[in-house]
């Protein structure tokens, strides 16, 4: 796994490296030095550790919120001696917000989420035709799928809707059914793009995805199950 940590501390962003031995560790003292490399040499990352109070022209959820315009599915954990800027951390769909000292256990606890959340995507995608072209679309960037009169829509995280042609009911047999969930007759959500279960609807990205009274207890009972995994 490649990390990068970035804490202006140098006794801290070493102590942090040292624990993350067996990993690829790329450490950075200043934000702006993280985004030159990001930017001038394509470097990528699949874990940022971000110090909030960073002693740059930018602190950590500054430098978050640019991390997310240059990759809006960028991992990010903070590392903090506060948990003051926990409520800007969860606006950032921080991956874990952890207090120095770190300890041990929840750095690997860390690690083992973002690597199962690396493998559960790894190589998979979802194929279509439509009018005489073809394509792939990775799950991770799907947000859900609509059925009506035999087309189907594919909304994904950049706000592309891709068509094809296909029933609703033969799309589901191919996906993976601990990612996506059917949630209403003309609906599948993957349901770890889920932001909200409010009443009888899904929030996602901001939109509305009803859930019927037919799948309501499976739905409930699987987005529970993610809400258990994020906290552990």
């Amino acid at each position: 796994m490649r990390i990068a940590v970035c804490d202006d501390c140098s006794e801290d962003a070493l102590s942090l490296k040292g624990s993350l031995r067996g990993q690829d560790v790329q450490v950075y003292f200043s934000a702006k030095g993280l985004l030159t490399d990001l930017s001038d040499r394509d470097l990528h990352f699949d874990l940022f550790l971000l110090d909030i109070y960073i002693d740059d022209s930018m602190n950590g959820i500054e430098l978050a919120k640019n991390l997310r315009e240059m990759d809006e599915e960028a991992v990010i954990c903070f590392v903090s001696i506060s948990d003051a800027f926990y409520r800007e951390a969860f606006d950032l769909y921080a991956v874990q917000y952890l207090l120095k000292p770190v300890q041990k256990d929840s750095l690997r606890k860390l690690l083992d989420k973002v690597s199962e959340n690396m493998a559960r995507y790894r190589e998979q995608s979802l194929s279509f035709k439509w009018r005489g072209q073809s394509g792939s679309i990775p799950y991770r960037k799907i947000l859900y799928i609509s059925s009506m009169e035999h087309t189907i829509s594919i909304y994904c995280t950049d706000g592309v809707v891709q068509k094809c042609k296909g029933k609703l009911s033969e799309l589901e047999l191919r996906l993976r059914g601990d990612i996506f969930l059917r949630c209403h007759q003309s609906f599948l959500v993957n349901i770890y793009q889920v932001d909200i279960l409010n009443g009888n609807a899904l929030i996602i990205s901001g939109q509305r995805v009803p859930i019927s009274r037919k799948y309501f207890a499976e739905v409930k009972r699987r987005y529970q199950e993610i809400l258990f995994e994020e906290v552990d």
